[in-house]
């Protein structure tokens, strides 16, 4: 296997607890929980371990500013320029949605790492301010290195792809992996992983806002490409790539009916906080799918918890989140 370049600051290996009052409330099957809210970087989260190459991979081509784009309230962003921080980068985020009157959860992060900040209110035009924002930057004498959305780059892949060696040497049995699946970085590399270290479960994403077939595509390319940085590539088909699309129907970011049952049973059951735009839809879709009898009751699956909790502190959310 190749050595890839990567940086050690996530808390890792991140715990694995037992959710009994949630699986006793939910009638059945065993539910346990993968705590990447623990990696340590502000606040933690499934990007930290992305970015352990992702900045490494900066660092190597002599890189001094790193530039990223998300949703105004993105746990990526966050996370990306708190790296920035930490191993002394310039950062410019390029965040999508209407800029809040007030700071707040992310927001607020973001601004308090000391990133500058470029906002663009309609996505169609995310890609193109980004671009235009890293040429800008070369034209400046500048040397910046573009953090791909959600870090989801066959380096950034390289993160979920040792997390499941990871978890393979926490000897943990469990019949299905779920979590929430939307760039496709985490999702490609737990397949990536799945085949290189040999788990013989289920690896399910809860699509976030994307359909089935357009995940399938992207994360078994990913997979693919991000093959050839361990050693000869794996050709990865969208058979190998198994998706649900049943709960994203209301788009990114929109806030139901779900999630929020989901977020306050985490809460009330076993003391866990989720988001209210991944973990709680996530979430929402394992419940739901658990109630129609999806899982069988001797299974166990493993909710992995990708981060996310200042989202919730968002005025977007906070509210909405405990009314009745």
């Amino acid at each position: 296997m190749k050595t890839i370049p990567r940086l050690n600051f996530a808390h890792l290996p991140t715990p694995i607890e037992d959710l009994p009052r949630l699986t006793q409330a939910l009638g059945g099957p065993r539910i346990l929980v993968k705590r990447d809210d623990q990696t340590g970087l502000a606040f933690g989260g499934n990007k930290t371990r992305k970015l352990e190459f992702l900045v490494a991979e900066a660092q190597e081509q002599g890189a001094t500013m790193l530039i990223s784009a998300g949703a105004i309230q993105s746990n990526h962003c966050r996370q990306t320029v708190a790296a920035a921080a930490r191993f002394g980068f310039d950062c410019t985020l390029v965040l999508t949605g209407e800029k809040p009157k007030q700071a707040s959860a992310n927001f607020l992060l973001d601004q308090l790492f000391g990133a500058e900040i470029v906002t663009v209110e309609d996505r169609k035009d995310r890609d193109r301010i980004l671009q235009e924002t890293f040429d800008k930057a070369v034209a400046a004498g500048k040397r910046p290195y573009l953090v791909p959305y959600g870090g989801s780059s066959p380096t950034g892949t390289m993160g979920y792809t040792f997390a499941m060696e990871e978890f393979m040497n926490q000897n943990r049995k469990v019949d299905w992996i779920v979590f929430g699946t939307s760039s496709g970085g985490t999702h490609a590399g737990l397949v990536l992983g799945q085949r290189v270290f040999g788990f013989k479960g289920m690896v399910l994403g809860i699509s976030i806002d994307e359909p089935e077939a357009q995940i399938k595509a992207h994360v078994s390319e990913l997979a693919t490409q991000a093959s050839e940085k361990l050693s000869e590539q794996i050709q990865f088909t969208s058979d190998d790539v198994l998706v649900n699309e049943n709960y994203c129907q209301a788009g990114y970011g929109v806030f139901g009916e779900g999630e929020r049952e989901a977020i306050k049973l985490f809460a009330s059951t076993e003391g866990l906080l989720l988001d209210p735009v991944y973990t709680g839809r996530a979430a929402a879709g394992m419940i739901d799918l658990i109630r129609k009898g999806f899982f069988k009751k001797d299974e166990t699956i493993l909710f992995w918890h990708t981060g996310g909790q200042p989202a919730l502190f968002a005025d977007k959310y906070s509210q909405d989140i405990i009314r009745e």
